[in-house]
C-alpha cells in the first residue's frame, strides 16, 4: 500500500481546502510531520483512516470530523488517492452534516456520500483517466477491506504506530496483552472453541447426570409400584456423587432384580383374578333379591297411603265446592274490569287538566288584567297572543339598531385606542431617529480607526512572520558557524593525521627499498642459485643496516593511510555542507545579530498585538452599525405607517360618532318607557308565551272532562252486561289476578288427587301385594352390601395386581432403553471432558495450564518477539534482545504472555518494566515493527510501502537517536516510505523533507517544506 495524494476539507482543526503530496514527501524515503501542540499533526493521520475506513481511529473516534472554523457553506470532504495490490484507486469520503438550504432560511442535514474511483489506461474513450467504481459505503468498505486485508485497528496498530499504546503494552501483563494481540490477530474463534467445547462438556455431563437421575426414578418407581412386601432396591443403589465407572454394572443388577418383581407380580395377578370372578356371581345374586323385596315394599305402600287419601278428600267435599262458586263470580267481574280502569284513568286526567288551567291563568294574572286573566275564554286568549306576537316582531328591526349601536360604541373606543398608539410610536420614532442622527459622525470616525488598526495589523502580521523566519535563519546561521568551525578544526586534525600517516607509508616503502638486498639476502642458500643472477656462490652478501620492513608492515601502513584520508575526506564534505547551510542562512538572515533580530521581533509582536486590540474593534463597530441601519429602517417605516395609521383612525371615529348619533334616535322612538328595546321584547315575549299556554291549558280540560262523562257512560253499560245490579257490585266481586290464578290452581291440583287415589285403589296388582305378609327390603339391602365389600376387596385387589403388572413391564422396557442409551453417552462425555479441560487449561496433561486462545497468541507473541529483536539488538547497540516466555507465574496464574528482555551485557534475563524511558521507547518502537511484519504477513503479505510513526523521539539521547534513525532508514529499503510525528528539533535537522502543520485562530494549514517543496 503506498499513499499518493491526500486532499482535506473542513476537516478536524483545517477550515479551508489542504492538500498532502505524499509522493513528494517520500521522495527522501523518511519525512517529518512537525508543528505546534494541538495543530493538527494526528489529524492528519485520522484523514487517512477516515478516508480508508469511513472512521476515525478508534483513540480519537469521538473527536469531531467537521471543522469548527469552516465557512457553513463548505462542505467537510476527505479524498485519498492510493494504490492498493497494484491498482491506483481514489477514495471520496463526505460525513452526514448540516448546510444552510439552497432556497429561503434555516438549516438541511446533508447525506453521508462515498465515492470509489479507479485509474484505467484505456478510458471510456481510449484515453487513459479515472473510472467511476463504486458510490456505496458498504460495497467501498468491503472493496477496501478486502485489498488492505487489515481491520481499522489493525490498520491503526500496523501502519499508524502509536509509541504510547507499546510502550503499554511493553509493561502490561498477560491480560492487557492477550486484549491488544486479539484484536489484532483475530484469535475469536479459538475462544468460541474454548467456549463451545466447555458447553458441549456441560450439555454431555448434563445429559449423563441427567440418564442418572432418570435410573434413579426408574428404580424409585419400580420399587414403589413392586409394593412394600417385594423385593428391596436400597442394595443396589450407590451413594449419591459424579457419575462413576460403576454405572453399567449398576444397570445390570437393576435390570435382574426389576425382572424377579415382574414374575412375583404375574402370579399374583393370576389368583386375584380367580377370586374377583366368584364375588361378582354372589353380588348378582344379592342384587337381584333386594329388587324384589323392593317392589313388593312399593306396592303394598302405595295402597295403603291411597286408602289414607281417599278418606282425607272425603272430609274437604264442601269446602271445595264452596270456593268454586267463588271462582265463578270472580271470572263474571273480569269482564267489567277494563271499564272500570278506564273510569278511573279518565277521572285523574280530568283532576290533573283542571290544575293546570289554573296555574296558567294564575301565572297569566300576573303579566296581564287579573279580572280578564282570570274569566276570559279560550277565543279572547288567542287573539290577544296574536296582537302581542305583531308587536314583538315591529320591535327586531329596532333591536338591530341597538346591537349596532353598541357595536359602533365598542368601535370607537378601539380606534381611539389605536389613534393614541399610533400618535406614540410615531413620537418615539421621531426621538431615536433625531438621537442617532448625532451618534452617526461618532461611529464613523471610530470606524475608520479601527479600520486603519485592521491594515496596520495585517502589514505587522506579515513583517512579524518575516521576522520569525529571520531569526529562525540567524540562529541557524550562528549555529552553523560555530559547527563549521569545530568542523574546521577537526579536518585541519585529520589532515595532519592524514599527512603524518602519508609520510610514515612512504618512509617505510623508502627503507623496504634500501633493505631489499638484505631481503634477498637474507633468503639465498648454500648451493642454490641465486634469484638475481643465478649462481650457486654467494661470497658476500649483503647485511641489513637498521630493523628489516616486511610487505605486511607496508600493508599496515598503507591501509592506515587510506582510513585516515577517507576520515579527512569525510570531515571536508561535511564542512563543505555546513558552509553551504550557513550561506543560506546567512542569505535569508544577513549579518544582523540574534540579539538584535530577537528585539526587533518582540517591538513588531508588541505592535501587532495593539494592532489587534484596536482591530478588534472594527468587527464589533459593523455588526453595530448593522444593527443600528436595521433599526433605522424599522423607525422610518414605523414612522412613515403610523402617520398614515393616525389620519385613518381620525376620519373613522368621525363617521362612527355621525352613524352612532342616527340610530340611537330610532332605538328611543323604539323602547318607550323599557330600559332598552331588548328589555321591551323580552316582557312581551313572557306575555305571548302565557296566553299560549293558558289556552293550551283550558282546551285540554275542556277535553278531560268530556272523556269522563264517557267513561262512566261505557261503566254503566258493561255492569248491567255481566249481570251485576251495579257497577259497585261488579267492583266488590272482583279479585286480584294472584288470588284468582291460586284459587284456580288449588281447585284443579284437588281435582287430580281425587283422579290418582281412585286409579291406585283400582289396580289389581296393589291389592294383590296389600294381601300378601309385609316385605323385608333391610334384609336384602344388608346381604346385599356385604355382597358388595367382598366384590369391592376382590376388584381391588385384582385391579391393583393387574396395574402392578403392567406399570412394571412398562417401566421395565424404560430401564431396558436406558440402559442401551447411557454406554455410548458416558463414553462422549469422557472424550468431550478431556478434551474442554485440555483447551482451557485445567487438565493435568496441559503442563502449563495454557488456554487454547493464549498458546495461539503465545506462538504469535514469540514470532513479535524475534522480529521486534532484529531490530532491537541495532537500536541498543548489540545489548537488548527481547524473549518471549511461556513460564508459569506467581501462585495460581498462567503461563503464555510473558516478554522478558535479555542484557548481553550482563547476560541476564529481566523484566521489561526495568528499562529506563529511552530504553523503553527503542524498545516499544522495535516492538511496534515487529508487530507491524507480523500483521502484515498475518494479513496476506500485503506490502506496506507507507508507515508513521507518531512521537517518542524526545526520550532518546543523540547516541540512542542516531541507532533509531539508523533502523529507520532501513525501513525504507524496497522503496518504503516513513513519517514521523515528532516535535524533537534533532529530528528538523536530519530530516530535510518535512510537512509543516501551522495552526492560527482561523484553523491550521499544511505546508510542504525541504528539498522536494514546490
Amino acid at each position: 500500500m503506498r499513499l499518493h495524494r491526500l486532499s482535506l476539507t473542513a476537516f478536524g482543526p483545517f477550515a479551508g481546502r489542504q492538500e498532502v503530496d505524499f509522493d513528494a514527501l517520500a521522495a527522501g524515503g523518511l519525512f517529518l510531520l512537525r508543528g505546534a501542540t494541538g495543530a493538527g499533526k494526528s489529524s492528519v493521520l485520522d484523514a487517512v483512516c477516515y478516508a480508508l475506513y469511513g472512521e476515525l481511529p478508534g483513540t480519537r473516534r469521538a473527536n469531531r470530523v467537521r471543522s469548527d472554523h469552516a465557512d457553513p457553506q463548505c462542505l467537510t470532504e476527505v479524498t485519498l488517492e492510493l494504490t492498493l495490490g497494484g491498482r491506483r484507486l481514489e477514495i471520496t469520503r463526505l460525513p452526514e452534516q448540516p448546510r444552510p438550504k439552497k432556497r429561503g432560511s434555516g438549516w438541511t442535514v446533508e447525506k453521508a456520500q462515498t465515492l470509489l474511483r479507479e485509474w484505467a489506461a484505456d478510458g471510456d474513450r481510449g484515453e487513459p483517466g479515472w473510472r467511476a467504481a463504486s458510490k456505496s459505503h458498504q460495497e467501498t468498505g468491503e472493496e477496501i477491506l478486502r485489498l488492505i486485508g487489515m481491520s481499522r485497528e489493525q490498520f491503526c496498530q500496523v501502519v499508524l504506530l502509536p509509541q504510547g499504546d507499546f510502550a503499554r503494552f511493553l509493561k502490561a501483563d498477560a491480560t492487557q496483552r492477550a486484549e491488544l494481540l486479539g484484536k489484532l490477530f483475530d484469535t475469536e474463534r479459538y475462544r468460541r472453541l474454548e467456549a463451545w467445547l466447555g458447553e458441549r462438556r456441560r450439555d454431555h455431563e448434563t445429559a449423563v447426570q441427567a440418564d442418572r437421575r432418570r435410573l434413579r426414578e426408574l428404580v424409585s418407581r419400580i420399587e414403589q409400584a413392586a409394593g412394600p412386601a417385594a423385593r428391596p432396591a436400597a442394595a443396589f443403589l450407590p451413594a449419591e456423587g459424579e457419575v462413576g465407572t460403576d454405572d453399567g454394572a449398576l444397570t445390570q443388577a437393576a435390570l435382574g432384580w426389576a425382572a424377579l418383581l415382574r414374575t412375583d407380580a404375574a402370579e399374583w395377578a393370576q389368583v386375584s383374578a380367580s377370586a374377583l370372578t366368584w364375588a361378582e356371581a354372589r353380588q348378582l345374586a344379592a342384587e337381584h333379591e333386594l329388587t324384589a323385596q323392593q317392589e313388593l315394599a312399593g306396592r303394598q305402600q302405595r295402597h295403603a297411603e291411597a286408602l289414607r287419601q281417599a278418606t282425607e278428600l272425603a272430609a274437604t267435599r264442601e269446602q271445595e265446592e264452596s270456593e268454586q262458586r267463588r271462582l265463578t263470580l270472580a271470572q263474571a267481574a273480569l269482564a267489567v274490569e277494563s271499564a272500570l280502569r278506564g273510569r278511573r284513568a279518565a277521572a285523574i286526567a280530568d283532576e290533573g287538566a283542571r290544575a293546570g288551567e289554573e296555574r296558567n291563568r294564575q301565572r297569566l294574572a300576573a303579566l296581564w288584567d287579573p279580572a280578564q286573566a282570570v274569566a276570559a275564554p279560550v277565543e279572547l286568549l288567542a287573539k290577544v297572543e296574536g296582537e302581542v306576537r305583531a308587536a314583538i316582531g315591529r320591535l327586531e328591526s329596532a333591536a338591530a339598531d341597538e346591537r349596532r349601536g353598541a357595536a359602533l360604541a365598542a368601535d370607537q373606543r378601539r380606534e381611539a385606542a389605536e389613534l393614541r398608539q399610533a400618535e406614540e410610536l410615531a413620537q418615539e420614532a421621531e426621538r431615536w431617529l433625531a438621537e442617532q442622527q448625532l451618534a452617526a459622525e461618532s461611529r464613523a470616525l471610530r470606524e475608520e480607526t479601527a479600520r486603519a488598526a485592521a491594515a496596520r495589523a495585517e502589514q505587522l502580521s506579515g513583517r512579524r512572520e518575516e521576522a520569525e523566519h529571520c531569526l529562525a535563519a540567524a540562529h541557524r546561521r550562528d549555529e552553523l558557524r560555530a559547527a563549521g568551525e569545530r568542523a574546521e578544526r577537526s579536518l585541519l586534525s585529520l589532515q595532519r593525521v592524514a599527512l603524518t600517516a602519508r609520510e610514515h607509508t612512504l618512509d617505510l616503502r623508502q627503507r623496504r627499498l634500501d633493505g631489499m638486498a638484505a631481503e634477498l639476502a637474507d633468503r639465498l642458500r648454500a648451493g642454490e642459485a641465486c634469484p638475481v643472477c643465478g649462481a650457486s656462490e654467494h661470497p658476500a652478501p649483503a647485511a641489513p643496516t637498521a630493523a628489516p620492513v616486511r610487505a605486511a608492515d607496508e600493508r599496515a601502513a598503507v591501509e592506515a593511510q587510506q582510513r585516515a584520508e577517507h576520515e579527512a575526506a569525510a570531515a571536508e564534505e561535511e564542512l563543505t555542507g555546513l558552509r553551504v547551510a550557513a550561506a543560506a542562512a546567512e542569505a535569508t538572515a544577513g549579518e544582523e545579530p540574534v540579539a538584535a533580530i530577537g528585539a526587533r521581533l518582540d517591538e513588531l509582536t508588541l505592535a501587532h498585538r495593539a494592532a489587534l486590540r484596536g482591530a478588534e474593534e472594527l468587527t464589533a463597530l459593523l455588526q453595530e452599525r448593522e444593527r443600528l441601519e436595521r433599526r433605522q429602517q424599522h423607525y422610518s417605516t414605523q414612522l412613515h405607517e403610523n402617520r398614515e395609521r393616525v389620519a385613518a383612525r381620525t376620519a373613522r371615529l368621525e363617521r362612527l360618532a355621525t352613524e352612532r348619533t342616527e340610530l340611537a334616535e330610532r332605538v328611543a322612538e323604539a323602547r318607550g318607557d323599557a330600559p332598552s328595546v331588548a328589555a321591551r321584547a323580552e316582557r312581551l315575549g313572557r306575555l305571548a308565551d302565557a296566553l299560549a299556554g293558558t289556552a293550551q291549558a283550558a282546551r285540554a280540560a275542556e277535553q278531560a272532562a268530556a272523556q269522563l262523562r264517557e267513561a262512566e257512560r261505557e261503566l254503566a253499560l258493561t255492569a248491567r252486561n255481566a249481570g251485576f245490579a251495579s257497577p259497585d257490585q261488579a267492583a266488590a266481586a272482583g279479585l286480584p289476578a294472584e288470588q284468582l290464578a291460586a284459587l284456580r290452581h288449588r281447585l284443579a291440583e284437588r281435582a287430580a288427587h281425587r283422579r290418582a287415589v281412585q286409579d291406585e285403589l283400582a289396580r289389581p296388582e296393589a291389592a294383590a301385594a296389600a294381601a300378601l305378609p309385609p316385605a323385608d327390603p333391610p334384609g336384602a339391602q344388608q346381604a346385599l352390601r356385604q355382597a358388595v365389600a367382598t366384590l369391592r376387596g376382590a376388584a381391588a385387589t385384582e385391579h391393583e395386581a393387574r396395574e402392578r403388572r403392567t406399570a412394571l413391564a412398562g417401566l421395565g422396557q424404560q430401564l431396558g432403553r436406558l440402559a442401551t442409551e447411557l454406554g455410548p453417552r458416558l463414553a462422549a462425555f469422557g472424550e468431550i471432558s478431556r478434551l474442554a479441560q485440555l483447551a482451557g487449561g485445567t487438565s493435568g496433561d496441559n503442563r502449563l495450564k495454557m488456554r487454547l486462545e493464549s498458546y495461539v497468541l503465545a506462538a504469535r507473541l514469540e514470532q513479535v518477539a524475534a522480529a521486534a529483536s532484529a531490530r532491537l539488538v541495532r537500536m541498543s547497540g548489540g545489548r537488548y534482545t527481547l524473549v518471549h516466555s511461556d513460564e508459569r507465574g506467581p501462585g495460581s496464574r498462567r503461563s503464555g504472555l510473558s516478554l522478558l528482555v535479555v542484557d548481553a551485557w550482563t547476560g541476564t534475563e529481566r523484566d521489561t518494566a526495568t528499562l529506563s524511558g529511552g530504553e523503553s521507547f527503542f524498545a516499544s518502537l522495535a516492538l511496534a515493527l515487529g508487530l507491524a511484519d507480523v500483521v502484515t504477513d498475518e494479513a496476506g503479505g500485503m506490502p506496506l510501502d507507507t508507515l508513521f510513526i507518531d512521537e517518542g523521539f524526545g526520550t532518546l539521547d543523540e547516541q540512542a537517536l542516531e541507532e533509531v534513525m539508523d533502523v529507520l532508514d532501513g525501513l525504507r529499503e524496497r522503496d518504503r516510505a516513513v513519517g514521523i510525528v515528532s516535535h524533537v528539533a534533532d529530528l528538523r535537522q536530519r530530516i530535510p523533507t518535512q510537512l509543516l502543520v501551522r495552526k492560527s485562530r482561523h484553523g491550521s494549514t499544511l505546508q510542504l517544506t525541504g528539498p522536494d517543496a514546490a
